[in-house]
């Protein structure tokens, strides 16, 4: 336990600080996964744009009041900002784009971060075209080799004598 008035004042303030920052973080938390679930189009009752820059703007007060380091909000936004560029992409591209720019944003074929249902809804979301099945070959394609390990580089040695250093002295044992 904390002997001094300043050191009991210190424990009491980052309390307090703790109880904030825990209550901040939560809500950006609540905010980014608003955002994501509306550009996925899971939540249709949000609108996509303003969910982003709400999450953003909350990312930005985060890191100004010290809460979220700068680096870490920058890294949540650029994933948000390039979750929603590739999605306007697929959209401009189709509807099997769309689908499969939603599937990866929901965490790909293994659904690591969805679940089955809303993958499901994700994938129903946008009807998905037939895609044509792929030509039966009597003949196993080749596996290209593996691409060597890249040669790491090293300075080259420097002669200490030449350099004007002194010589290393042997050590006792």
């Amino acid at each position: 336990m904390a002997n001094s008035r300043s050191a009991r004042k210190r424990i009491r303030a980052n309390e307090r600080k703790h109880l904030r920052n825990r209550a901040v973080r939560s809500a950006v938390r609540t905010k980014v996964g608003k955002a994501r679930r509306a550009l996925v189009g899971l939540d249709e009752t949000l609108d996509a744009q303003q969910s982003l820059i709400t999450a953003i703007a909350a990312l930005d007060k985060a890191s100004e009041k010290g809460i979220l380091h700068r680096r870490n909000a920058a890294r949540r936004k650029s994933r948000l900002m390039a979750m929603a560029h590739r999605i306007e992409a697929a959209t401009q591209q189709g509807d099997d784009a769309l689908t499969a720019a939603r599937t990866q944003a929901l965490g790909g074929e293994k659904g690591r971060k969805a679940s089955a249902g809303a993958r499901a809804r994700a994938a129903a979301a946008v009807p998905v075209a037939a895609a044509p099945a792929p030509a039966a070959t009597e003949t196993e394609t080749p596996v290209a080799p593996k691409p060597a390990a890249r040669a790491t580089r090293s300075k080259p040695p420097v002669d200490a004598a030449a350099a004007g250093a002194k010589p290393k002295r042997a050590r006792k044992a």
